[in-house]
């Protein structure tokens, strides 16, 4: 027992030893990968380390690899006034990509709702049905405000120059108030006919569009597709670069 006690110790303690040179040369080669660091400094003395500048010099830095050549360039910093426009710049890059989120939103809903013209040429009869019906009431409805208008002032005429009752004003009154509201609501409900088919004929363009596109993606990438097939990588199997040499081969 205390021999095979003895031998897991040695297969643990080798176990870690592994590990541990593992990571060692994960670290070793991270900090070669990094490069080194090249700068000038206010006194024109050129600086070389593993670490980047504790201040980023006024004419930037370079990153150099293992063999000393340049990778990437870090340029200097920047002024207030180039601070501000890179704010700017960058904002007006997130506004559009919101936008661009926003609208491939709208696209994607538009194109899970309708399948085809004639469904939206369908929604867009049936809202502007509705609104029809709505004016063709209110329609109907001021006609008939206009006749008891026409009735009071009979009635009115009728007194002549004696006092006219309180309540007839009073109906007079209400009929004036009633059909003037009815006049606006006609008058809303024509502005929306126009904004429904407004906006429908909006949403066909839209949706003409994007099959547009989906066409032109669609025949872009199967011309990449065959641009491929006709040029394959050299040396493929199976492709006529490595079929040929061996055809040769078998000639002679």
């Amino acid at each position: 027992m205390k021999k095979k006690s003895r031998a897991n110790r040695r297969v643990q303690l080798l176990a870690q030893s592994a590990v541990a040179l593992v990571a060692v040369v994960l670290v070793a080669g991270t900090a070669s990968a990094a490069g080194l660091y090249k700068w000038t400094d206010e006194q024109g003395e050129v600086h070389y380390s593993d670490k980047a500048p504790p201040e980023m010099p006024t004419k930037g830095a370079a990153v150099l690899d293992k063999q000393g050549r340049q990778v990437r360039k870090i340029g200097p910093p920047l002024s207030a006034e180039e601070s501000k426009a890179k704010a700017d710049e960058d904002e007006r890059q997130r506004a559009l990509a919101r936008a661009r989120d926003e609208q491939a939103r709208k696209d994607k809903a538009l194109m899970q709702s309708y399948t085809s013209e004639s469904e939206i040429d369908l929604a867009r009869n049936r809202a502007l049905t509705t609104i029809d019906t709505q004016v063709k009431s209110a329609q109907v409805y001021s006609a008939d405000l206009v006749r008891r208008q026409k009735d009071i002032a009979k009635r009115k005429e009728g007194y002549g120059s004696k006092p006219i009752p309180i309540e007839l004003q009073h109906e007079s009154e209400a009929v004036d108030t009633e059909l003037s509201r009815q006049t606006i609501l006609i008058r809303q409900k024509q502005e929306e006919q126009t904004m429904v088919t407004t906006k429908y004929d909006t949403i066909k363009q839209r949706w003409r569009e994007i099959l547009a596109e989906q066409e032109r993606a669609r025949i872009a990438a199967a011309a990449a597709e065959a641009a491929k097939a006709q040029n394959p990588p050299p040396g493929k199997p199976g492709t006529a670069a490595s079929v040929r040499p061996a055809a040769a081969a078998a000639n002679k």
